[in-house]
């Protein structure tokens, strides 16, 4: 098993937290892990993307070559688009479909979403939508790691127990409501291959 991952959005998402979980839970599952991190301007809304790769077994580096990721997973359409050099021919995209509107000369969203579209293997939806209907819209992080676990080769209760971990110190109504989002986007995603 190996999963070469791109995860990328803008600073404050929550992109970090995702990796931190999904962290969680390959290590649970007695798996390989190696992360690297790139932070722009993140106080800043600027761009944020982490390289993750999990394997069952032992990982040389922990840079994704170009063309070789098995996933971009983003919580911002144009931030997936602009990694999407390091996608394999086979590899997936997941996002959120709602922009995050950081620079002026930011593209038409429909020009983006068009640019998704057009794309093979694509999960593409309002996850801030599906966020706000089971929790709350700063939990849209959460459907974006739900839909984006159906193509991950981790248990799910062992993701649902890395949310556990991260969220514990928060109380058990952040845990509730973040496994509650997470469940929602997985839902969607396990919808939509049908």
């Amino acid at each position: 098993m190996k999963t070469d991952i791109i995860l990328a959005g803008v600073g404050g998402q929550g992109i970090l937290s995702i990796a931190t979980i999904l962290g969680a839970a390959a290590l649970r599952d007695d798996l390989y892990l190696k992360q690297a991190e790139v932070h722009g301007m993140s106080q800043r809304g600027g761009d944020v993307m982490s390289c993750l790769r999990i394997s069952s077994t032992p990982i040389a580096s922990d840079l994704i070559p170009t063309g070789a990721a098995d996933l971009i997973v983003s919580l911002e359409p144009m931030e997936s688009l602009r990694y999407v050099q390091f996608l394999s021919p086979t590899g997936w995209i997941v996002s959120n479909t709602v922009p995050f509107v950081n620079i002026p000369d930011y593209p038409a969203i429909n020009d983006v979403i068009n640019e998704l579209e057009r794309r093979d293997n694509v999960i593409a939806f309002d996850m801030d939508a599906t966020a706000k209907e089971v929790a709350t819209q700063r939990s849209s992080n959460m459907v974006l790691l739900g839909a984006a676990s159906t193509l991950i080769d981790i248990p799910t209760e062992k993701i649902e127990n890395g949310i556990r971990t991260i969220f514990a110190a928060k109380g058990e109504k952040m845990v509730e409501s973040n496994l509650a989002a997470f469940r929602a986007g997985r839902l969607r995603a396990q919808h939509r291959e049908q």
